[in-house]
């Protein structure tokens, strides 16, 4: 058993080092716009206690403070709050931003009338683990909203070339399935009295052509960043062009820019 919690402390530690690494809000920049679409259609009212699980640099958070919510942010990546807290004294906001795991929320029960993840919980590695701690945190009759990549979309073609050079520890769940309906309605089954998903659009634009996209996701996203790292440089050199492949295979920007067309599973959970 030990054993067993040493290695898993181990994988904790390192997924913790995969979010440090690079700068992800260079990569948030450009899906900001998508997130405040995503918190305009939680009808946030002024006042609301609102929990944002993985906020990373603050998407989230930022929209559902000018809403008027009272927001706290948590993630395990203590540069990207550093980068959220930013943001919020630039619009003085007031917004609490914690570090902790999606897996142990270090609050009570039912402290938030909504609880949301965009891209961000989806990561942990025990889904049921943090199931169960959207649910605990969340008030009776409050909101659990997600976010999620689906198994099939780009974003999946991304984390899966990746895997095809650095395979994914054995034993954990892949994050994409948080992005499959079925998996995600049984996950949060006993808490929820009503759920609901629906597929939207997530156009990625990057005012660069894909091997500079390639540069620039190696650069600054921690998973593609520490995929390289554990790579001798002639398979560097061939995830590199892998990537821009793909990227190039799904382009439809007709100038020197990247334009795919991407989507993401949107799940609305009312609590018990």
């Amino acid at each position: 058993m030990a054993d067993t919690q040493t290695g898993f402390d181990q994988l904790k530690k390192g997924m913790r080092a995969t979010w440090i690494a690079g700068d992800f809000g260079q990569i948030a920049r450009y899906s900001a716009e998508h997130a405040a679409e995503f918190v305009a259609r939680l009808h946030i009212q002024p006042g609301m206690k609102i929990l944002d699980v993985a906020c990373g640099t603050g998407n989230l958070a930022i929209p559902a403070a000018r809403a008027g919510a009272k927001v706290t942010g948590l993630d395990i990546a203590p540069n990207l709050l550093e980068q959220a807290r930013a943001r919020a004294a630039e619009e003085q906001f007031d917004i609490t931003f914690d570090e902790g795991d999606a897996e142990q929320l270090p609050y009570a029960d039912g402290s938030f009338d909504l609880v949301m993840s965009m891209f961000g919980a989806m990561f942990a590695p025990r889904p049921e683990r943090v199931a169960a701690e959207l649910i605990r945190v969340c008030r009776s009759g409050g909101v659990i909203a997600m976010a999620n990549w689906p198994p099939a979309g780009f974003a999946a073609k991304i984390f899966g070339l990746g895997a095809r050079f650095v395979p994914p520890p054995p034993g954990i769940p892949s994050p994409l399935a948080w992005g499959d309906e079925a998996v995600v309605k049984e996950r949060l089954a006993d808490g929820v009295s009503s759920l609901v998903t629906t597929m939207y659009p997530f156009d990625m634009k990057f005012p660069f052509g894909p091997k500079d996209v390639v540069s620039f996701f190696r650069s600054y996203f921690g998973p593609v960043q520490m995929t390289f790292s554990r790579l001798a440089p002639p398979e560097q050199e061939k995830y590199a062009a892998a990537m821009e492949s793909l990227w190039a295979e799904h382009n439809v920007a007709t100038d020197a820019s990247t334009l795919v067309h991407a989507e993401y599973l949107e799940v609305i959970a009312n609590r018990k």
